[in-house]
């Protein structure tokens, strides 16, 4: 049953307000006192407190059976439902659905193309790669999981004049044993040196943009060196992934879509003016108020945007995409903003693009630079937090099997989760402490709260598929859990509308707190087995959503820790 749509429905009657506006006036007030439900009457005239009463006037004899009573709160009414029938509903339905609880067809089946992580060929994967790859990862699942189609597409920078100055530098300085020894951070240490003698020499960058002219041009020398930088790259970025447990659809990027550019360009030309601007090729945007697109630089070469326009179309032909995805930090607002509306003036719908911009993670100092080589790698952090996870798992249980499997699981979803646990519109300062920090508000936390729960279920001796008494529900730390049971599929819609894991995150949280604080006023194993009965229930249950909700953010849940 969803209670929700049940209270819409009495309401859709009698304030003449449409499903779609009640849905998004109805919210769950942030103290139970207040109830489970509340709709604020500001629409309905000009003293949404007199209003307030006059619903409740209108509506309290039309009660559906599971509503306990309603109170008018100055603007608000507030509906509350009976424990018993919340209890029942919330418990059987996470205990039948298991797994599959808190999915739905909220979708539609609509097509979704992701667009994230695309690290850079030839550059280390940084931690700054963490939040598209992360964020990205966990909307793709929870899209999966209320029946949106998400295609995860990963479109590489294998493409660029970056690559010019990388030739150059290999070129100049470049030594092939040192390459194969360890190859993205003899490439990253090229690449600084690059841009460290670019100061002095401004002509090494002439050389470089040749150097991408007769790469695009097929120069065999070349393109020989491009492949090899792009192979080791990709080994290297494979292994993160893994680490990760993160896939991707398409792996088709940059290189790909340059080969589209021409007939991108042409049918761009067709349905917008275009101008030549010193021998490139430009689409004012002036009236728009923004700064004019370079589609065409003046030797001919693509430009970011003419290859994104390419990208855009090519999906929007091959996946049919209701939606395009990119999640790409907020320092490229202007440059999507340009995108979309060139796009919008060459007739596709601009409903269609969204960028799901997200904060940076800085340094102390000062924001990260390939360029000045002030990277950290997330390899390093990654197996930093695993080998602290390794090292507390020791000290608290030290007779843990598989300990090396759950410090990785550990660790790993540490790091994920202090980084989805943030609003992703925020920067985040690195912080090696906070970031690795097995108390407070970390996965560790509720991991930990997962395996509490796996082993009272252990040491318990009875099915929790034993009839229960739901009448036995009623104290305030157990409706606590039961109703924030109750709303994870709501924490997950808000995920979708939103395109913000962190509400996910949070709700783990909310729940984990939640628990531990019923474990420890409500014992679970007692004498009276009908109690007892009913909150190995709610442990199971509990258990349950803690494991879906920590799967769709693409952190895993040990058993035991």
């Amino acid at each position: 049953m969803n209670f929700k749509e049940e209270i819409i429905s009495l309401l859709e009657k009698e304030t003449k307000l449409k499903r779609e506006e009640l849905a998004n006036f109805i919210s769950i007030p942030p103290d139970p006192k207040l109830g489970d439900y509340a709709f604020p009457c500001f629409k309905l005239g000009k003293n949404p407190k007199e209003e307030a009463e006059k619903l409740k006037e209108a509506i309290k004899e039309k009660l559906p059976s599971f509503i306990l009573k309603i109170e008018a709160a100055g603007p608000y009414l507030n509906f509350f439902i009976k424990n018993k029938v919340i209890a029942e509903v919330t418990l059987t339905e996470v205990y039948k659905q298991a797994k599959r609880y808190g999915s739905s067809n909220f979708g539609k089946g609509q097509v979704i193309v992701m667009d994230y992580s695309h690290p850079n060929i030839a550059k280390p994967f940084g931690i700054g790669h963490l939040r598209s790859t992360v964020i990205g990862n966990s909307l793709y699942k929870t899209f999966q999981f209320l029946g949106y189609k998400p295609i995860s597409v990963n479109h590489l920078g294998d493409w660029g004049t970056q690559f010019g100055k990388l030739i150059v530098a290999y070129t100049r300085w470049g030594d092939k044993k040192e390459l194969e020894k360890d190859p993205i951070k003899y490439l990253l240490k090229l690449y600084v040196k690059f841009h460290a003698e670019v100061e002095k020499d401004e002509t090494l960058n002439e050389e470089a943009r040749a150097a991408f002219k007769s790469l695009e041009d097929g120069n065999r020398e070349n393109l020989a060196l491009w492949e090899e930088f792009k192979e080791l790259s990709l080994k290297e970025f494979e292994r993160i992934y893994q680490i990760l447990d993160v896939t991707f659809d398409s792996y088709k990027g940059e290189a790909f879509v340059n080969k589209l550019v021409p007939e991108a360009i042409t049918e761009i030309e067709k349905k917008v003016e275009t101008k030549i601007s010193e021998g490139a090729l430009i689409v004012d945007l002036e009236k728009e108020n923004l700064p004019p697109i370079l589609l065409r630089k003046s030797d001919g070469a693509s430009t970011y945007h003419s290859r994104d326009v390419a990208a855009a179309l090519y999906r929007l032909k091959k996946y049919k995409a209701d939606k395009m995805l990119y999640l790409v930090g907020s320092e490229q607002k202007l440059y999507f903003q340009q995108l979309f509306k060139l796009l919008e003036l060459a007739d596709y719908n601009r409903d269609k693009f969204v960028h799901a911009d997200f904060g940076l993670f800085r340094f102390p100092e000062g924001k990260m630079s390939t360029r000045k080589g002030n990277v950290i790698f997330l390899e390093d952090v990654l197996n930093q937090a695993i080998i602290l996870a390794e090292k507390i798992i020791e000290e608290k249980n030290p007779t843990l099997k598989n300990k090396k499997d759950v410090a990785k699981i550990v660790g790993v979803g540490a790091v994920i989760f202090a980084d989805l646990s943030n609003d992703r519109i925020r920067n985040i300062d690195f912080d090696w402490d906070k970031m690795l920090s097995f108390e407070g508000e970390t996965a560790p936390y509720i991991q930990y709260t997962h395996a509490r729960a796996c082993s009272i279920l252990r040491k318990s001796e009875l099915d929790v598929r034993d009839k229960i008494n739901f009448e036995r529900f009623g104290i305030e730390e157990e409706m606590r859990v039961v109703k924030l049971l109750y709303n994870f599929p709501e924490a997950l819609e808000k995920v979708v509308k939103t395109y913000k894991p962190h509400h996910l995150a949070q709700y783990l949280i909310s729940l984990a707190q939640a628990f531990n604080e019923f474990y420890h006023k409500c014992p679970v194993i007692s004498e009276d087995k009908n109690i007892m009965k009913a909150r190995l229930l709610l442990v199971d249950s509990v258990k349950r959503v803690l494991e879906n909700g920590l799967g769709l953010l693409g952190i895993k849940a040990p058993e035991e820790m």
